[in-house]
């Protein structure tokens, strides 16, 4: 087992601090594997095995499905003394009205709460009722670059080799674990976007017109890393002569966020320091998801580089935002805290390197400002810019 210690690290952090701990993320990004780490962490700390209760609620292990009470009762007849013990409860989503029973058990036992789940049905609905303020949620990613390569260390690639790999592959545990090539590698995480579509999506949601929903889909697929908005899905679908309301495309955005395929990153203007509800941009959970969709093209590197970028920011804590500065726009404004960096994504430098810089030093605040970029020769400063290759970046601890 390869170890994710940013995770583990998390986690101890909340340890037996009375909140449920909630890990949620897309279908296979290894929220079960952490949850093993866990425990195994648990027992090497001295917690007695027969006090760590692991149980896996997948839709295959319960059939015929499962009640609140059920699940409670479970659990419950496990739990034998008043010593605490530590819950460990896999892909609880399956289960309906799970937070009444975490809620009980929280309130009625002496119980450290570990859950995760593939929907983010999670953090909504009965949630709020049964979990007001008693939960924290941490959001799990496919691997980061610093994890790919420790997956990889015993492979004899070079570290630009496994960048190139990692941007090609994506991040899917399952894929950098073996040594696929590049359509077997596809072809695991197309079997992974189905597994979520038809689960979290389409059975869910009772999706009528699977062949229009899937069309949506590519619609965002080949739109990563612009700025659109529902109508613009509308207006594109009636030019191939197929109908959608505008409100069914909010749906399926909805869903598919929801089920972590996509995430949304709205837009920060930064004349009126206000979050515009317009003209978001929308990243794919792992850039495999496109390439599974619609094969692999040189051509969309660039954008596949800002959705790399996008989560970079996310796992390292920031609240993210496309930036827009009167005219110009900014790939990201990332926010955490009172600390705030700009960054703009390239492929290529020097011909793109006026438009990037020129758009950052618009921008009159003392701010770190980055250009990211796939140029091995560039680096260094221009004008308080700093030029960093996106292999540093990403490995980088701290901005």
């Amino acid at each position: 087992m390869i170890l994710r210690p940013r995770y583990l690290e998390l986690l101890r952090t909340y340890r037996d601090v009375p909140l449920v701990k909630i890990l949620a993320g897309i279908r296979r990004c290894g929220k079960s594997t952490i949850l093993e780490m866990l425990a195994k962490e648990l027992v090497e700390s001295g917690i007695a095995e027969d006090h760590i209760i692991s149980m896996r609620y997948t839709s295959e292990n319960f059939e015929d499905g499962m009640t609140s009470k059920e699940m409670y009762q479970g659990i419950k007849e496990k739990i034998k003394d008043t010593d605490r013990y530590y819950l460990l409860l896999d892909e609880v989503q399956e289960i309906d009205g799970w937070e009444k029973a975490v809620n009980s058990l929280l309130e009625d036992a002496n119980t450290d709460i570990y859950v995760t789940g593939s929907n983010s049905k999670l953090m909504s609905g009965e949630i709020s009722t049964y979990l007001t303020g008693r939960y924290i949620s941490i959001p799990v990613y496919t691997l980061s670059f610093d994890e790919y390569l420790e997956f990889k260390k015993d492979n004899k690639l070079s570290e630009k080799e496994l960048l190139n790999e990692y941007i090609r592959m994506g991040g899917f545990p399952i894929v950098a674990l073996g040594n696929f090539d590049e359509r077997s590698s596809y072809q695991i995480v197309e079997g992974i976007y189905t597994s979520v579509i038809t689960s979290d999506i389409t059975k869910r949601h009772q999706v009528k017109n699977f062949d229009l929903f899937n069309r949506v889909v590519r619609y965002i697929v080949e739109n990563v890393g612009k700025t659109f908005s529902a109508n613009a899905i509308v207006k594109f679908l009636k030019s191939e002569g197929r109908a959608l309301s505008v409100e069914t495309v909010y749906n399926y955005l909805e869903w598919l966020e929801k089920a972590f395929v996509i995430y949304r990153c709205s837009r920060y203007d930064l004349q009126g320091k206000s979050v515009l509800k317009t003209q978001e941009k929308f990243y794919l959970a792992d850039a495999s998801l496109k390439y599974c969709i619609m094969g692999f093209n040189p051509k969309s590197i660039a954008a596949m580089l800002e959705n790399l970028v996008y989560f970079e920011l996310r796992r390292k804590g920031y609240e993210v935002y496309v930036g827009k500065n009167e005219t110009k726009e900014v790939d990201f404004i990332a926010v955490q805290r009172d600390e705030r960096i700009y960054v703009q994504v390239c492929r290529r430098l020097p011909e793109e390197s006026d438009r990037e810089v020129a758009n950052l030093l618009e921008i009159k605040d003392h701010y770190p400002k980055y250009v990211v970029t796939l140029d091995e020769l560039a680096a260094g400063n221009i004008n308080g810019v700093k030029i960093m290759h996106l292999a540093d970046f990403l490995l980088s601890k701290s901005y």
